[in-house]
């Protein structure tokens, strides 16, 4: 309760920084000229602030989304208020396994770097849905596009933090509506994949969040097994609406009824969400 007020006030925490702190406060210190990024999700919300302010501090982004046009606004944006920056757009359709086969190939054809990867992008599917490879679609979003992207990218980063001496960084973002999953997780989601009439859409993205968690908890020890310098971390951003949720029922929905309009909306540079990251000495 005590750890709730004090957020909800915005008190400092342990690094200085609480929920009042703007992500400019948070980067201010930072020199990103030598990282090359790629944020999923990044067209919009905590994506596109995270995009953002890593941009302005200078950091090299790719930007893969599944709405070009969406993608290429996002980049103007940030072009407007950062004209230095150095931000590269590429097609990326999460749910599908092709799509981040194809994107991948295509960045490493770009002979880049590779520091920093943040699994931002998230579906809420109001409707039963499967995709192309015949997963449910919230899951195959969510969790199984960014395993595949973050499995067939580690070999980058590792090689990457080796050449340059700076840690690489894996953030997964998950959520807190993680522990709301019980039950048997790969008979649920075998469940949801062929039977509309068993879909719980807040069940379903419960899932997919625990799922979230569970991979970065297992990617972890394997790093360390590896003696990699690149770390994994699965975030909580606490409650903020984005797209993902404005036009949602079930998963919020009595969260809607109470006055959280200060912590809740997140424009353009807005002191909502902050992402703090900075290379080890």
């Amino acid at each position: 309760m005590l750890e709730t007020v004090s957020y909800l006030i915005g008190s400092a925490g342990p690094t200085g920084f609480g929920s009042k702190s703007t992500a400019d406060q948070v980067t201010a210190s930072c020199d990103l000229r030598s990282i090359t990024a790629i944020i999923t999700g990044a067209t919009s919300g905590i994506g596109a602030e995270t995009a953002r302010v890593l941009a302005k501090q200078g950091a090299r982004l790719v930007l893969p989304a599944r709405n070009m046009k969406a993608a290429e606004d996002t980049k103007a944006r940030m072009v407007s208020e950062c004209p230095d920056s150095e931000i590269i757009v590429m097609a990326i359709d999460l749910s599908s396994l092709n799509s981040v086969r194809n994107f991948v190939a295509e960045f490493e054809s770009l002979n880049l770097p590779l520091n920093l990867l943040i699994n931002n992008a998230g579906k809420f599917a109001d409707e039963h849905a499967i995709s192309e490879d015949g997963i449910e679609m919230t899951f195959a979003t969510n969790y199984l596009g960014h395993f595949l992207l973050t499995k067939l990218l580690l070999r980058k980063m590792i090689e990457t933090a080796k050449e340059s001496g700076i840690q690489g960084r894996i953030v997964n973002v998950s959520s807190t509506i993680h522990g709301w999953f019980s039950g048997d997780m790969i008979q649920y989601l075998a469940e949801i994949s062929r039977n509309k009439c068993r879909y719980d859409a807040t069940r379903a993205y419960a899932l997919s969040k625990l799922a979230n968690v569970l991979h970065t908890k297992e990617l972890a020890q394997r790093l360390k097994q590896m003696q990699a310098d690149v770390t994994v971390n699965c975030i909580h951003p606490g409650i903020v609406r984005t797209r993902l949720t404005r036009e949602r029922e079930g998963l919020v929905t009595g969260l809607k009824q109470v006055p959280l309009k200060p912590i809740w909306d997140l424009s353009w540079g807005e002191k909502i969400w902050c992402f703090s990251w900075r290379p080890s000495s």
